[in-house]
């Protein structure tokens, strides 16, 4: 939390009382095009961002972005998704497609269960990449993993809060897996999927040991493994179930939507 706590001094010349600037204020700087400028100076580009969403729930795929912002026309605002409001976060969204490229990728739950949730993250990361309308000469990805791509990569711990494409991908991530959580929530009612988006608050905690797992959970996660064991006990040790993401038995080969 950002506290402020004012003080005032007197002007030893004047004998007035003098205004302080603020103590204890923490003051969050905004990601910048700083990175991605010195690149095109150097004749590079384009350059792309790239984030995920999603790899803490119990349920849903992880949804990956790749975003090449326009120099000329980036939209005010862009901010790690985390410290934007829903309502901020989908003006956002329309605003950075109506003026970059980018690409979206999903792994789906299946991937998740045979990969593992980071390898399934880092996957859907590089699709997203590849799948972008023209490949770029470099990516900066967040977190500490650099992704399999084409081109020249740079991880960034902390990127979406740091450089500007990744915090635009944060956001084209975010929305994108909101809503499509909101849509598995009338394919599977009674989980709030709609609310919570998958993660394991207590809501969603109450919901899986009721009902049990449905086909859009992470089979291997604890809270899930644990449902699944008072629910449908014979099933425990059976393969990965398809979802909405799987085709034909298989998990889908590579799911993306670019513009």
């Amino acid at each position: 939390m950002i506290r402020d706590k004012s003080a005032k001094k007197i002007d030893k010349k004047t004998g007035k009382e003098q205004a302080e600037l603020p103590t204890g204020v923490i003051a969050v700087a905004p990601p910048s095009f700083r990175r991605e400028r010195a690149l095109i100076k150097r004749g590079v580009w384009p350059v792309a961002g790239c984030d995920e969403a999603g790899r803490g729930p119990l349920a849903g795929p992880v949804v990956a972005a790749a975003v090449v912002l326009d120099p000329k026309r980036i939209p005010k605002g862009i901010d790690d998704s985390k410290r934007l409001t829903a309502e901020r976060r989908e003006e956002l969204f329309e605003e950075i497609c109506a003026t970059s490229s980018f690409a979206v990728a999903f792994a789906s739950p299946a991937r998740i269960d045979r990969d593992n949730i980071l390898r399934a993250s880092l996957w859907a990361l590089a699709r997203a990449v590849r799948a972008l309308p023209e490949m770029p000469k470099y990516v900066f990805v967040d977190g500490r993993d650099k992704i399999d791509a084409p081109c020249d990569c740079d991880a960034v711990i902390g990127g979406d809060g740091i450089v500007m494409s990744i915090a635009a991908a944060s956001i084209i991530a975010k929305v994108t897996r909101d809503r499509l959580m909101s849509a598995l929530a009338l394919d599977c009612p009674g989980y709030g999927f709609e609310n919570h988006k998958g993660y394991a608050v207590p809501e969603h905690r109450e919901a899986l040991d009721r009902l049990g797992p449905s086909i859009h959970h992470r089979r291997f996660f604890a809270p899930v493994i644990a449902a699944r064991q008072k629910h449908y006990p014979e099933t425990v040790e059976e393969a990965v179930e398809p979802d909405l993401f799987t085709v034909d038995g298989e998990i889908a080969p590579e799911i993306s939507a670019t513009i």
